[in-house]
């Protein structure tokens, strides 16, 4: 009786967000590269490729990335706010920045009982705040940002947290990124790693790593109907 009560169980489904849910990396980098030389932060390249290293990692972390790289006296909070505020200005309440695909697969994992988490690197209430403008909030049963967790991606505490709010095993979980560390974190897990690419394409080391490889959000649905629980 266990066993058909396990192979009956309905998978749980846990998502990054920048990069998975919404087209904002590549955005963002840009509004970084915008400001930089008020900051003296180098060429476009400079800063892009200190953009990529932060791909997937907390928003501590992040600055101290930056702060290696620029030294102690790098007026950091003031790059972040102006960065910040030129995203703002460029694209708004982010709602035209959903990717494809993103209603289609909560409609299917809503109409199948399948429960959801968000789990990003981002601060808890700047996800409820994203989520919230852009109409995307209802369709998380958990919210789990980088502030709750200890250790960043590619430890993988944010994922094995939401695992636990969600009530689920991580055997039991799939999870959704678009990087690198993301992907690391879920397979140490013990989780369901599926990569989307993003920015980042995807390497030898994903494809070992990862369960499977898709081009967007739109293939989901039909991937998660072909696995058995």
């Amino acid at each position: 009786m266990s066993n058909q009560n396990d192979q009956a169980r309905l998978p749980a489904v846990i998502f990054d967000m920048d990069g998975v849910i919404f087209a904002t990396e590549q955005l963002y980098i840009d509004c970084c590269k915008a400001v930089k030389d008020k900051y003296h932060m180098g060429t476009d390249e400079d800063v892009e490729a200190l953009c990529f290293r932060c791909i997937g990692i907390t928003s501590a972390m992040t600055r101290k990335n930056i702060l290696d790289t620029y030294g102690e006296d790098f007026p950091i909070d003031a790059y972040f706010a102006d960065s910040s505020r030129l995203f703002k200005e460029r694209f708004g309440d982010g709602k035209h920045l959903i990717k494809p695909g993103v209603e289609e697969v909560f409609e299917y994992l809503k109409g199948s009982g399948i429960r959801t988490a968000l789990a990003s690197s981002t601060r808890t209430v700047t996800l409820s705040d994203e989520l919230k403008r852009a109409g995307l909030f209802s369709n998380f049963d958990v919210i789990v940002g980088g502030d709750q967790v200890t250790r960043s991606k590619p430890e993988p505490d944010i994922f094995l947290r939401a695992a636990e709010l969600l009530g689920e095993e991580p055997e039991n979980c799939f999870v959704i990124e678009d990087s690198y560390n993301g992907i690391r974190a879920a397979h140490t897990a013990g989780m369901h790693p599926i990569m989307i690419p993003d920015l980042l394409p995807p390497t030898e080391e994903m494809r070992e790593k990862a369960d499977v490889i898709l081009s967007s959000l739109t293939e989901v649905s039909g991937y998660l109907q072909t696995r058995k629980f």
